[in-house]
C-alpha cells in the first residue's frame, strides 16, 4: 500500500524547524493539496503555518518551537507525557510501541522515543489506512487537549492538530479565546497537575507477553483503557 502523503507531509510540520523543513515548506503545502485526504477548510487552516516555515527567520522558528513544546508537560508531543507522565510505567510501555513499530518494519534510533508525536505519525503513514485512522481515534484523547491548548496559545501548530484529527473523523475543538502572555505562563506553572495526576494514577500499563501480544490490538486495547479511566476516575473511598 502507497504511504499516506498526508500523514507524512504533517509529521514532518511537528519537527524541529530546520533549514531542510523550511526549504521542504512548498513540496509539503503541494502534498496536502494533491493528496485530497483533507476538506478545503482543513488545508487552508494549514496555510499559517507553512508560510512562517517557508518565510520566516529559521532562528526565530526554532526559539519559539522550543519555547512552546520543551517548557511545558502541557504541550509536549510525546504521547505518554501525557498518559503516565514520569512513572516507570511509561519505560514498558516505551517498550511496546517500539515492538509495534518493528512489526510494522519501522526502525527507530536507540536515541529516539517511540510516543513522540511526528515519529508516530511517519508509523502510521506506512500502515493501512483504516489501521491509521483506528490508532489515531485511540489517541484521541491526547490529540483533543494538544489541539486546544495550542489553541488557547494561538499556535499555529493548532492547525496541525485540527488536521491530525480530521484523518481519523473526529471533530475540531471550538476555537477558545487565546490566553494572553501571562495567562500562559500561569498555565505553564500549574501545568494541570490535578489532570496530570489523574492521568498518571490511571497510566496505560503493558505487561509482559510474547511478540504477537505487543501488536495493534492490545496497544489499542491499553489506549482506549486509559482514555476510559482518565474520563471516569475511580471514586476515592469514604473517610
Amino acid at each position: 500500500m502507497a504511504d499516506n502523503l498526508t500523514l507524512k507531509a504533517l509529521s514532518r510540520l511537528l519537527l524541529y524547524p530546520e533549514a531542510a523543513l523550511q526549504d521542504a515548506a512548498p513540496h509539503l503545502a503541494e502534498a496536502l493539496a494533491d493528496d485530497g485526504r483533507l476538506d478545503a477548510a482543513t488545508h487552508l487552516g494549514l496555510m499559517p503555518l507553512l508560510r512562517s516555515l517557508a518565510g520566516e527567520d529559521l532562528y526565530d522558528l526554532q526559539e519559539a518551537y522550543v519555547s512552546l513544546f520543551d517548557r511545558t508537560r502541557r504541550l509536549s508531543l510525546h504521547l505518554f507525557e501525557h498518559v503516565h507522565g514520569e512513572s516507570r510505567d511509561r519505560g514498558q510501555a516505551m517498550v511496546d510501541l517500539a515492538a509495534l513499530y518493528a512489526q510494522g518494519g519501522l526502525a527507530i534510533d536507540a536515541n529516539e522515543l517511540p510516543d513522540f508525536l511526528p515519529l508516530f505519525l511517519e508509523f502510521l503513514a506506512t500502515r493501512p489506512e483504516a489501521e491509521a485512522q483506528g490508532l489515531l481515534a485511540d489517541v484521541d484523547h491526547i490529540l483533543a487537549t494538544l489541539e486546544e491548548r495550542l489553541g488557547e496559545r494561538g499556535s499555529l501548530y493548532a492547525a496541525v492538530l485540527t488536521a491530525v484529527r480530521h484523518l481519523a473523523g473526529a471533530e475540531a475543538v471550538t476555537a477558545p479565546n487565546p490566553t494572553s502572555e501571562a495567562e500562559a505562563e500561569d498555565l505553564d506553572a500549574l501545568d494541570l497537575t490535578a489532570l496530570d495526576k489523574e492521568w498518571e494514577e490511571t497510566a496505560v500499563t503493558f505487561g509482559p507477553g510474547d511478540a504477537a501480544s505487543c501488536g495493534v490490538d492490545r496497544f489499542r486495547t491499553q489506549l482506549r483503557a486509559a482514555q476510559r479511566d482518565a474520563r471516569h476516575p475511580a471514586r476515592q473511598p469514604a473517610a
